[in-house]
């Protein structure tokens, strides 16, 4: 019997994907409890059209990161902090320190855990910081470290 899942569920598959499995199966666990529906030509349509509803907004999704990690990739942050005379920070800058000013100066608002910073930026000078804005979509963020004494 063809159903069409209504949520994921291991083993089977993924929600709105059309499979095939056991009379019984269907009949007893997956229809009464709701986790998939009898496969209709109606239903069938539906489905597939709410598959290429998913793959365009997908589209969408992938182009407009691939547009702000090009953004990302031409700005440079400048922090400033404190430093010692041998070019080392008192402190350090963190990734909320360096979200916080591209937001102030460049109005551009992404997550703190998009930055890939191994360790907190302690010395001064630029340093290029990765931000992976979506799969397998990143661009370099320059962070520009100057002494605020």
């Amino acid at each position: 019997m063809k159903v069409i899942l209504k949520q994921d569920f291991k083993n089977l598959g993924k929600k709105d994907q059309i499979i095939d499995v056991n009379d019984g199966y269907a009949r007893n666990f997956l229809l009464p409890k709701g986790i998939a529906v009898e496969a209709t030509p109606a239903a069938i349509n539906e489905a597939k059209s709410k598959q290429k509803a998913a793959e365009h907004r997908k589209e969408v999704e992938l182009e407009e990161a691939k547009a702000l990690a090009k953004k990302i990739s031409e700005l440079t942050v400048v922090v400033t902090s404190k430093a010692g005379g041998s070019g080392k920070l008192f402190g350090s800058i963190t990734a909320k320190d360096i979200v916080s000013e591209l937001e102030k100066q460049h109005k551009v608002s992404i997550d703190k855990k998009m930055l890939v910073l191994p360790e907190p930026i302690k010395t001064l000078g630029v340093t290029e910081v990765e931000v992976k804005v979506y799969a397998g979509v990143s661009g370099k963020l320059k962070v520009k470290v100057e002494d605020g004494q």
